[in-house]
């Protein structure tokens, strides 16, 4: 079985990346592969990267207050390109009811500040293990 494939992803003019690189470092030491897109993304720049490096899980990091505007994007981008089996979660400051209302457009887990990693890279094994088991039934 190859290992996961994740691209943690900085969208729009957010500068703030440490919660980011603290992700891609423990999701790396858990044993997946991890390709970081560095700052300032578009949801295009990250589709291409998601297209052209074969991820299995988009995470991304917003911290702007453009959630509302950036995950559907990324989702709308991810689909138009055929992206129907990656997983698209992520995090930052996020009132609970945008979570749902994203949760409702097909985005998965997020996840706010104080998370443990543990927590993060449990989820990531788990959905991806999900999709694993639906694919061989």
């Amino acid at each position: 079985m190859r290992k996961i494939r994740v691209l943690v992803a900085k969208p729009g003019l957010d500068g703030h990346d440490r919660g980011a690189k603290v992700i891609a470092c423990a999701l790396r030491d858990a044993g997946m592969e991890v390709i970081y897109s560095g700052l300032h993304q578009t949801p295009e720049m990250i589709v291409e990267a998601a297209v052209q490096e074969d991820v299995d899980v988009v995470g991304l990091s917003v911290l702007s207050g453009a959630h509302m505007t950036l995950f559907p994007r990324v989702l709308e981008l991810m689909r138009a390109r055929g992206l129907h089996d990656v997983m698209l979660t992520g995090g930052g400051i996020l009132p609970e009811e945008d979570i749902a209302a994203l949760a409702g457009l097909g985005v998965g887990r997020l996840f706010g500040p104080g998370t443990s990693t543990e927590d993060i890279v449990r989820y990531v094994r788990e959905a991806m293990e999900k999709k694993s088991a639906a694919a061989r039934a």
